[in-house]
This record gives structure tokens, sequence and C-alpha cells, in this order.
């Protein structure tokens, strides 16, 4: 679906509204040496690769990085920026995505979760998915006609093309949503997972790179596959852990001949999003004119290990060294077609770890969220408490985690209001809540810039609240409460708080010919986009992005002055 630029873009780009892991004797083998470099290009690359590893907390990264080799090892003799941070409290995928190459937070893209409730929309669930075309009625929230309308922001996609047609924008992931909110409004092409492989936007044909995928994709699957290697240095994560009724942390992820399901719930996922991304390289192609491109890869397999296992089992160290090398089999990729790009790594949000074993290693806190704080349960005891009910659904919709609470379309002005106070109370009154706040309230806050590690928890919570959309009372959960009443198989461990292990996420540059450097202050998502844009020459009206650009070039060039 290819979009008006004179319009759409140039209006969004003003503001219009649219601990050390090593636990074995054995001593960490030395990473090899970075590769040979030329001294780093004058002129702009020719390619921007973006990557974003959803769930990739910065805590991961420091604990797996003396284990990298391949990909992430080169990347590491970049800029490294270790706390790099998702400012916002709504640490969601779709969210997260959407600060990547925008440069904005979420209270200005629009996008406030993975789903958002519309209490008067003509839907039985009234549940709006962040990258569904609602209007559609083909559409559900289960089963989304996608479409990135939801976004309010251009991306660096969108202005790139918005500068110069001829720039090629592409995006591919597993997910839909972090494809829509990398890419944005104009995507040349844009791929995700859809029943047994990728597809595109409705409005759009599969070209052959993708048929070709999809048929690589069909052969693995029909042959099935068991373990997968576990490199030696996981011994020390490699043991089981009791979540109530089954175990986490031996898994292998073996699975049956034709069992889609289990191929794409495994690392596998990683290492085939990698391969459509090269072989859309050769199909578009990227990177092979005068023009800037850009490539947005969203790699989602470190989420999936992470909601079924928690990240301090052997499946997550599996994953950690495939993630490794199928970013390095993209890079070499790169390198073997000469093209002159620069990369940037990043993440949507980080994720805390299954409770039972956090309890098991010192965080005595850790737990599972309690029943009261569910939507039904809240429903059913604001409504007792204040008498008032309602004929259609339930008095209110979302809670259960650190988020939104919406309230049934069906009350006046003086039951909302009576609603509202007797749901902050019974709130504020749970040991487990950190903090209430009223969309009346955030509607005040000016969200703050630079530290992000030292914003109030109501300045984090307004980063991601957009009036239109948010609910009108916003609950955030205490530090390693985790959602969810009890782990079932496949949800163990989650995201979605106000807090470090779902806000810090790393930041890694990269080029060739850069010089080495880690600077270990904390910087912003949103300063992404504006640091890519130097790299290209791009400029853009004041207010555009939220962030800054960062210096990535060590010694005394500045890579923002160019």
């Amino acid at each position: 679906m290819r979009l008006p630029l004179s319009s759409l873009v140039v209006a969004l780009a003003l503001g219009s509204a649219i601990p050390a892991f090593a636990q074995d004797a054995a001593p960490a083998a030395p990473a090899p040496a970075a590769p040979t470099s030329a001294p780093a290009p004058q002129t702009p690359p020719k390619l921007i690769v973006a990557i974003s590893v959803d769930q990739y907390s910065a805590d991961l990264f420091q604990q797996y990085r003396e284990r990298y080799t391949k990909g992430l090892n080169r990347l590491l003799q970049g800029a490294v920026f270790p706390s790099g941070f998702q400012s916002h409290a709504a640490t969601e995928t779709c969210p997260g995505h959407s600060t990547l190459l925008t440069g904005v937070h979420p209270n200005r893209t629009g996008i406030v979760a993975n789903d958002w409730f519309v209490p008067g929309i003509a839907r039985a669930d009234k549940k709006v998915y962040c990258s569904e075309d609602e209007s559609d009625p083909k559409s559900s929230s289960e089963d989304s006609v996608i479409k990135p309308d939801h976004l309010k922001a251009p991306t660096l996609g969108d202005l790139m093309k918005a500068k110069n047609p001829k720039s090629i924008n592409a995006a591919v992931s597993f997910k839909d949503r972090a494809v829509v909110m990398m890419g944005g409004h104009t995507t040349d092409a844009a791929y995700w997972i859809k029943g047994k492989g990728f597809v595109t936007y409705a409005d759009r044909k599969i070209t052959p790179a993708v048929v070709a995928q999809n048929t690589a994709i069909a052969s693995a699957v029909a042959t099935g596959s068991g373990d997968m290697p576990v490199p030696d240095w996981c011994g020390g994560v490699d043991h089981a852990v009791d979540v109530g009724g089954f175990t986490i942390g031996t898994f292998r992820f073996p699975f049956k001949a034709g069992d889609f399901k289990g191929y794409f719930n495994s690392p596998r996922t990683d290492e085939m999003t990698t391969d459509m991304a090269i072989r859309m390289l050769d199909e578009m192609p990227l990177g092979k004119d005068d023009v800037p491109d850009v490539l947005s890869v969203s790699y989602s397999a470190t989420d999936k290990v992470g909601h079924a296992f928690g990240n301090e089992g052997v499946e997550m160290c599996i994953q950690m060294n495939t993630l490794d090398q199928t970013i390095g089999k993209l890079l070499n990729a790169l390198d073997a077609r000469g093209i002159d790009y620069a990369v940037v790594l990043s993440a949507d949000h980080g994720g805390a770890d299954a409770p039972e074993r956090m309890k098991l290693q010192g965080v005595p806190d850790a737990s599972r969220l309690d029943p009261a704080l569910t939507g039904d349960a809240l429903s059913a005891s604001v409504s007792k408490a204040t008498g008032i009910t309602v004929k259609d659904g339930p008095l209110l919709y979302g809670a259960g985690s650190s988020g939104d609470i919406w309230l049934n379309a069906g009350l006046d002005a003086k039951q909302r209001q009576k609603v509202i106070a007797e749901l902050v109370a019974e709130l504020k009154a749970n040991p487990q809540i950190s903090g209430v706040y009223t969309a009346d309230e955030l509607k005040k806050v000016k969200v703050p810039s630079g530290h992000p590690q030292d914003w109030t928890e109501i300045e984090r919570v307004a980063a991601s609240f957009y009036p239109e959309r948010s609910g009108e009372v916003l609950m955030m959960t205490k530090r390693a409460v985790v959602p969810g009443t009890k782990a079932v198989p496949g949800y163990t461990a989650t995201h979605g708080s106000p807090w470090d292990y779902d806000r810090r996420v790393p930041m890694l540059f990269w080029r060739s010919g850069m010089t080495r450097m880690e600077q270990a202050q904390p910087v912003e998502t949103v300063d992404i986009a504006p640091t890519l844009a130097a790299l290209i020459g791009l400029t853009a009206p004041v207010g555009t992005w939220d962030g800054r650009c960062l210096d990535i070039y060590a010694g005394e060039a500045d890579s923002c002055s160019r």
C-alpha cells in the first residue's frame, strides 16, 4: 500500500494527527578480533540496517555479551550504549517498536499498547489491535487486517522517501506490528508471518523472494527437527525450575514433522527472518544506488523464548547463541554484496524472568499478579461498592497488569466519576500497586527529556499516554510483580512494567571504519532516528523528534555534524 508522500509524510513530520553469566568452570573463549576495516567513509552509507531484538533487555545483553563471537561481536566493535531506555511505562512490543525509527515517545506516536479498548465500538470485545484497520469488516482484534494508520508519526523511512521517492523503505519480522511500527506508512516491501509463511498488506502481492522463502520454511517444517545444539557454556543455567505444575529451564526446541507452531516458537524464527531479509537485499535491490535505503529487521524469537521459558534457563542461552549467529549471517551477506551500510541494534523492551525462579535467585518480593487486580475482579468489586451495574459488557476493560483501564461506554458522567473514585481507592489499597493515575492527572504532566533513569513514575506513564486512546485510569504494579495470576505452558514470564528491567535496552551502532567506543551514560531509543538521519544528511523540521543526535564517532569527528 503506497500512500501519498506530499501530504501524508510531511504532515506527520510537522506533527499533524495521523551478573556475569559464566557459572561453569571453563573460562570464556576470547572474542575474535574485529574485521579489518578501512577508514570511515566521509559519504553517507547507502543502506541503513535497523535491527530490533524483541524483549532484549540491557541485563540480558550484559549477561551474554562476553559469549558473542559472530554478528553481535561485530556490533560491539562500534559505538556501544549499554544503557539505552525505552523511557515510557508501556513497555510492550507495539509502543516500543513505534519509538525506534520515529524518534518520538508513544504519547506522540499514538501507540499506547499492543491493544487498547474502545468501549463504544461496535465490536463484542471492544478491543482494537495496534496495527489493524478496525473499520474493515473483515478485521477483528484477533485476526486483523493490517494497516499503519494508527501510527501518528513518520518513521525514518517515511522521511527518507519524502525527501527522495527513490529511497527504498523495507521491513521484515515475524510480527506484523514490528514491521508496521518500524517501516511506517510508505514501505516498498513489508513482510511478516501469518499462518504458514510470510505475507504482506492485503492490497499487495507477495513477490518471488517471499514465495522462495515460504517454500524453504515449508520444507524445514516438513522434516521436523531434534534438539537444537547447546553451547558448552550454557551448563550453568541448564536445570529445571518448577513454576507450578510444569518445569522450565531445560527445553531444547525439538519439533515434529509438520509442526509449524513448534518451528515458529523457537530460535529458528530469527534464522528464517534473516533468510528473508537476505532475499530482500537482492530482490529490491537495497543499497545499490546513490539514494540511501533503509531495511528494518525485527527479531522476535527472544520474546517468544522469554514468554515461554523466562530469561535465565538454557532456552534463552540457546537463543542468545542463535541470535548472534544469525545476525552474523546477515552482516556477512551485506559484506558479500559490497554494500556500504550502517547498522543500529536496539530493542522494543526488556523482560522479567519467571517469578518462581527469581525467588530462587534472591528476589523475595517476586510474585504473580493478585487475582483481585484482574479486570473481571475489579469490575465486580467496584460494582458492588458503588451499586453501579451495566447491561452491556463489563463495568471495566483492561487491568490485569501495569497499564490502562477503560470504563464502560454506558456510564453517565456522574457514574463515571463515582466509578473512577472507587477504582482508584481500591487500587491504591492493594499492596502490589506502585501508582495509580487518572487521565485528568496525566494530561497535565509534561514529558521530560534526558536522563530517563531519573524520570518519576508518573512521567514514565505520561510518555505513553495518548488521550484519544488511553484509559481513564492507569495502574502500575510494583517491581517484580509479573502479570498473569499463574504460569501456563507457553507463558511463564512477561514485560510491560515501568521498571528498569523492562525499560533499559542496549543501543549499538556500527559502520565499517568506526573506532570502537562505549558510552555508559543513559540515552533513549528516541535518539536513534535523529542519529541515523545525521549519517545520511537528512534534516527535518524542529520538533520532529523527541530525541537528540548521538555522536557515534569516537575522537574529534562528530557524526552529528556531517
